[in-house]
């Protein structure tokens, strides 16, 4: 198998890896990266915010002709790219749905990958503005030399501060953990 222009690691690894290298592999080969990269986003916010469309993907009860059926219906709704709605239609023949959300964060790593930038998982308390964002990707960007893409997650129990996990560095400055670190120092 083929190592998608040297992607290396664990980005590939397991099951959900090789199908999001086989739809990458046909996205470069048909220029279409950009477009399933923009319809898999759409597909991983559905999930979020669908339950239905969860327990579609998740269900094992669903026959694999209904699923194919049922999802090429999503992908129409989504207006999803074809090679998107076919890749669907091909995890549902083979019970693979349940799959979906690794395969898209392994293809969003590997198109980072290939584009020669860097992901970096950042948990804030409260949403971040495009502001804090920018800001915090050129911080990133100076620290690793490469381009920073941010993937945000909210997390109220963090108090505040951030965590950013960037590969397997991660930079832990919430306040719970610096509540934690003090309470520790106090016991004695």
């Amino acid at each position: 198998m083929e190592n998608s222009g040297g992607i290396q690691g664990n980005i590939t690894a397991g099951l959900a890896g090789r199908y999001a290298v086989a739809l990458f592999d046909l996205a470069r080969e048909s220029n279409d990266i950009d477009s399933v990269q923009k319809s898999l986003a759409t597909l991983k916010t559905g999930l979020a915010e669908s339950a239905d469309l969860a327990a579609l993907v998740s269900s094992p009860v669903v026959s694999r002709g209904d699923a194919a059926k049922a999802i090429a219906a999503v992908a129409k709704a989504m207006k999803l790219d074809s090679l998107t709605g076919k890749f669907l239609g091909v995890l549902a023949e083979n019970r693979r749905l349940a799959d979906l959300p690794a395969m898209i964060d392994a293809y969003q790593a590997i198109v980072a990958a290939h584009r020669g930038e860097v992901t970096a998982k950042v948990t804030s308390a409260h949403p971040l503005s495009a502001a804090q964002l920018k800001a915090l990707a050129a911080n990133l960007k100076t620290r690793v030399g490469r381009d920073v893409q941010i993937a945000t997650t909210v997390d109220p129990a963090i108090l505040g501060g951030l965590v950013v996990q960037l590969g397997s560095q991660l930079i832990d400055g919430s306040i719970r953990t610096r509540l934690n670190s003090f309470a520790q120092a106090m016991k004695g």
